[in-house]
């Protein structure tokens, strides 16, 4: 056995697919750490929650940003997954470590966390490229294992500023860099898994297949890739914003004096971090059922809750007010690892790093919109802007039946088997 086949044993034998999501929770703290001290941030600053929406915002712009010029440049295909995600997250950390320490004001600040969004497109679905090289044969399962920590990672600040309460909000947000370089430390001792093209099939890729073929905006022509993508464009219209205004639920419902001794950032942490199981039960259910039934599941029930809340937040008492939002919390983040699995497994294997990179910063593209509007709307009707959520789940749930019954026609039209 060569020395390489040694070192792919030993690297699977202690998980590989844990390994990844353990960087992946550590990396995307950066992701909502500013979000963890909008209070602090609203009091020395004088800005508003629509301000928070904004910085939020900044960050999902810069991941856009960074994900198309991955998808449409092909470096997502043209250089070592590995080496991407390292230097990214390393980045990311220094940027998010700047935000925290000498940013000045509103301006400053949207322009370090805009180079911490560029960062993370180097990180999230760079992360599933590394998920698909390790164990293709079980991606539903795995990318549920991700994002469930692309989730607690989320959840992260928001745990990490309760338990430091009394610590200035520079150093919680500056713990997300720390973990950041861990995370960059974790994929370097594991690199690229077996199940991609190596250097030189990378290099043929570039220099000949991407002259050959269209552009990674033909994934979007396969009708199965289609159904995947405009479920997951309805999630994510849902997703970012109800992540961002979810400790606004909390401290302007009863929960924040029913539940007092939780803290708005504890109640936050619970029901963003929730989501993680609902990812592994997904992950679970995904290789019984299917990934298309528990994402549409899913994205359903995520659905049904925006109604519920967005009908009856005033007249719902405590405990199931608190129910309510922990389901949602869970569902809301399940059908993403499934309807990402859905498009990798639709679209070409060559264009499998592209075409997730070119959904997510769609789908993030979205986010900007539906965080920017409800952050908005609040300052103006309060908690009735969660009926903006809603229309999210039931278009994803349109798109995704419509697709893919052009799928099965044309399946149908060419003499195969739907």
């Amino acid at each position: 056995m060569t020395s390489g086949n040694v070192e792919t044993d030993t690297k699977r034998h202690v998980w590989p697919v844990a390994t990844i999501a353990i960087a992946q929770l550590f990396g995307t703290s950066l992701w909502f750490s500013t979000n963890s001290a909008a209070d602090d941030l609203m009091s020395a600053w004088q800005i508003s929650a629509g301000d928070i929406g904004w910085l939020t915002s900044s960050v999902q712009v810069g991941f856009i940003l960074g994900t198309l010029v991955m998808a449409l440049g092909g470096l997502a295909d043209r250089y070592r997954a590995s080496r991407i995600f390292v230097c990214s997250a390393v980045a990311g950390g220094l940027f998010n470590a700047g935000f925290a320490w000498l940013s000045e004001g509103l301006a400053s600040a949207m322009l370090l966390r805009f180079l911490v969004g560029v960062s993370l497109a180097g990180i999230y679905p760079v992360g599933m490229k590394l998920i698909v090289s390790w164990a293709p044969e079980r991606t539903g399962q795995a990318l549920a294992q991700l994002v469930a920590m692309l989730t607690l990672g989320t959840a992260l600040p928001h745990g990490l500023r309760e338990m430091g309460a009394d610590l200035p909000w520079q150093a919680i947000i500056s713990a997300s860099s720390v973990l950041a370089l861990l995370g960059a430390l974790l994929i370097h001792w594991l690199g690229d898994g077996p199940h991609l093209p190596d250097a030189r099939q990378r290099k043929s890729l570039s220099l000949t297949e991407t002259e050959r073929r269209a552009t990674v905006l033909e994934a979007f022509r396969v009708p199965r890739f289609r159904a995947a993508a405009l479920g997951y464009f309805g999630h994510m219209w849902e997703l970012y914003a109800f992540w961002t205004v979810v400790p606004l639920l909390v401290s302007h419902t009863v929960l924040a004096s029913e539940y007092a001794m939780l803290g708005v950032s504890g109640m936050a942490f619970g029901i963003i971090g929730i989501g993680a199981l609902g990812c592994v039960v997904g992950g679970w259910l995904s290789r019984r059922i299917g990934s298309a039934k528990v994402a549409l599941g899913a994205l359903a029930a995520s659905g049904v809750c925006a109604l519920v809340f967005a009908l009856s937040w005033q007249e719902l008492p405590a405990i199931v007010l608190a129910l309510l939002l922990l389901v949602w919390g869970a569902t809301v983040i399940a059908d993403s690892p499934q309807f990402s699995a859905l498009a990798a497994h639709a679209c070409p294997r060559e264009l499998v790093g592209a075409a997730l990179a070119m959904q997510n910063s769609i789908g993030f593209a979205i986010t900007v919109v539906s965080i920017a509007a409800t952050t908005t709307l609040f300052e103006h009707v309060g908690l009735n802007a969660a009926w903006l959520l809603v229309p999210g789940p039931v278009v994803g749930l349109l798109g995704f039946a419509w697709a893919s019954r052009r799928a099965v026609d044309d399946e149908v039209a060419s003499g195969g088997m739907p």
